[in-house]
């Protein structure tokens, strides 16, 4: 729990002692997360400031600007789908699971190496990370989740994120997996087949 100290600089002598007390005479108060966590930005589809348990895992890490916030489908290593919530701050990726409010992941921008996704209208996106195993998620906000990225790397650092454009490529579904996902348009849409490499 992080617990912020306010000075009361009404007191003309100094403290005697450390000792800190939990009741409401303390200088020490438990205050909730503050600033941009408590305020809903564009980018935010699920209201992050009215579900508490996101709000106590922000503040938990530090995280206050949320660039984007919303539920899409996260593909497990052996091709399970997995309803999540997906969270990009300027710091930061989340991935929380939703029925049980618990953080599942989460991953510094410094570690994305490039977002890969297909050339065809798909919801299909890659985050690569060569430290660890990468992320398939779909979403019909790709776009949105991209333009995110693109910005949340360029405020943490100097470089611009790579976006990868092709139909076919290579991503870690687990430590030891590599699948490679195909897209092909087809009548009516478009195929997606994900094999293992």
């Amino acid at each position: 729990m992080y617990r912020r100290v306010q000075i009361d600089d009404s007191r003309s002598q100094p403290p005697q002692n450390d000792d800190v007390h939990d009741d409401d005479s303390s200088p020490v108060q438990d205050d909730e997360p503050d600033d941009q966590v408590n305020v809903r930005s564009k980018g935010d589809h699920i209201n992050v400031p009215s579900h508490p348990y996101l709000k106590k895992i922000l503040h938990k890490q530090g995280d206050q600007l949320i660039l984007f916030a919303d539920k899409v489908l996260k593909f497990t290593g052996s091709g399970k789908m997995k309803c999540r919530i997906l969270l990009i701050t300027d710091f930061a990726i989340y991935i929380v699971d939703p029925e049980t409010d618990s953080l599942k992941r989460r991953i510094a921008l410094a570690a994305v190496d490039k977002i890969c996704l297909s050339k065809l209208t798909d919801n299909f996106l890659a985050v690569i990370i060569p430290t660890e195993y990468d992320l398939l998620i779909t979403s019909a906000r790709k776009n949105e989740i991209i333009t995110a990225f693109v910005e949340a790397t360029r405020r943490a650092s100097d470089y611009e994120l790579d976006v990868v454009s092709s139909n076919r490529f290579e991503y870690s579904a687990a430590s030891d997996l590599v699948k490679e996902i195909e897209f092909e348009e087809v009548e009516g849409g478009v195929k997606t087949r994900i094999l293992r490499k």
